[in-house]
This record gives structure tokens, sequence and C-alpha cells, in this order.
């Protein structure tokens, strides 16, 4: 049966809170569902406000009204972070679970070399987490419980030469959640980097020749799954484990020399 109000966890009845940064559409709204399903109390937050109200406005119908709020941030607006997450945290009542899912992949050639498309990457997909995680991470380490929930890209394993600014702003991200992990798991803190390969979302626009491509539903389930056992690095789909522990291992002789 349905929770159909926004109330804090209390012994009689749990509920647990999350926030989800970059929830409008592809994987960020699967999470939202996913928890949703969980019986989360939500707060959503994106750049694109009409796709996200219609977020919450599908989990709100099938969960009970209030389970997901909305609102309306752009990342790379980091000034207005501290203010909004002490909203959003006093809406939802608390908080147990912190998800970055927002990102960009803005496309380029390997003979081409453009610094406002490199920036535009490292302020979504790096910048904007660490103001989100330099706040979050301090009031989890306080509590000695929480979960916090990095989604990187496979892209962060090693420096190809299709696109350098984005993989300079996944690895960026992939090191400050080690990190961020290798300070917080001592306070009971679950700290997760989750690599997905090619996805099925808006993304993959552009990609020749995709394989392994993931469904946002499959890749959230994937999440889901690696929260409850309180993973520390996940891929999905998993077969991009062993091939980006093939590609790890290639001589920076040879591995220059590819085309990828």
């Amino acid at each position: 049966m349905p929770v159909n109000k926004t109330t804090a966890a209390t012994p009689l009845q749990p509920r647990r809170r999350a926030i989800i940064i970059g929830s409008a559409q592809g994987l960020g709204a699967a999470m939202a569902r996913r928890l949703a399903r969980e019986g989360y109390l939500l707060g959503l937050a994106d750049r694109n406000g009409e796709l996200l109200g219609k977020v919450c406005a599908e989990i709100n119908q099938a969960g009970g009204p209030g389970q997901a709020r909305a609102y309306v941030h752009d990342v790379t607006n980091t000034e207005e972070v501290p203010a909004l997450l002490q909203k959003i945290m006093a809406d939802l009542g608390g908080l147990d679970a912190f998800i970055y899912v927002a990102g960009i992949l803005l496309p380029t050639t390997p003979t081409t070399y453009e610094f406002d498309k490199d920036r535009k990457m490292m302020e979504v997909n790096a910048l904007g987490a660490l103001a989100w995680y330099n706040l979050v991470a301090p009031i989890f380490q306080a509590l000695h419980s929480g979960t916090i929930v990095g989604v990187s890209s496979v892209a962060a394993d090693r420096g190809r030469l299709g696109n350098p600014g984005y993989n300079a702003s996944k690895a960026a991200l992939d090191t400050y959640l080690e990190a961020l992990r290798n300070r917080l798991t001592r306070h009971g803190v679950h700290v997760l980097t989750v690599k997905p390969g090619y996805m099925d979302t808006d993304m993959l626009k552009g990609v020749e020749r995709p394989f392994l491509v993931a469904s946002p539903d499959k890749a959230a389930e994937d999440i889901w799954n690696a929260m409850r056992r309180r993973k520390q690095t996940i891929y999905t789909l998993g077969a991009w484990g062993l091939i980006m522990l093939i590609i790890k291992h290639i001589p920076s002789l040879i591995f220059r020399r590819l085309s990828f």
C-alpha cells in the first residue's frame, strides 16, 4: 500500500530519502523510478523543469502525492547549491542517499581542440558534482551513515584520443570519489562509483557502431543492487569491466597507436 505523504523517517514508518541530481530523463529518471518503487522520498533536481515535472508526476501518481519533489537546478550554478541542499533536506525531512547523474558529452574529432566544450564538460561532469559532494559528505560523516553514488564512465579508465576533455572530466570524478570513499568508509558511509559503457540515451547520438548498449532501466537496476550490497565500483553492463581491464593493461606504446 503506497504511503501518500512526505514524512521524516521514524521507527514505525521508516522512509528513506534520496536526492538525485540530473533526473529529468535517461539514467537519472530511471533511478528515480527505481528508488520510488523501494519507497524512497525523492528530491529530484535538473535544469529541464518540464521533463522533471513529468517524472515527478509519474512517480507521485503511482506512489502517492509528495513522494517526489522537483527542483529546477543547473549544476554549473554552484553558488546556489548550499541553499538548495538545505531546502531539499528540509522538505524531505533528512537524507539517506545522494546520487549525482548529471553529465554531458560534447562531440569533437581527433583533430579539433575546443576549450569551450572541454570547460563545459568539466563544469558539469566534475565541478558540479564536487559542489554537491563537498556539502553532502560532512553531513553523512557526522551521521555515520548514508550512501553517495557518482556516475562516471568507462571513458575515465584511459586517455583515449577521441575526446580528451570528456575522458579527463570523468577521470577527475573517479579520483575524487575514490578519495571520498577512503575518507568516509571509516565513518560508515558508502561511496559507489558507477561506470557505464554505451547507454541508450541522448548521449549515444552520433556514436558510430555502439555495442553492449544498456537501457537506463537495466543500469538503474545494477546501481540499486550495488547500493544494497555496498559495492565500491561497478561497470554496467558488467561485461565492460572485463573490456576495460584489458584496455587498461595495453602498453602505452601500443595504446597510443590505436584509433579509439
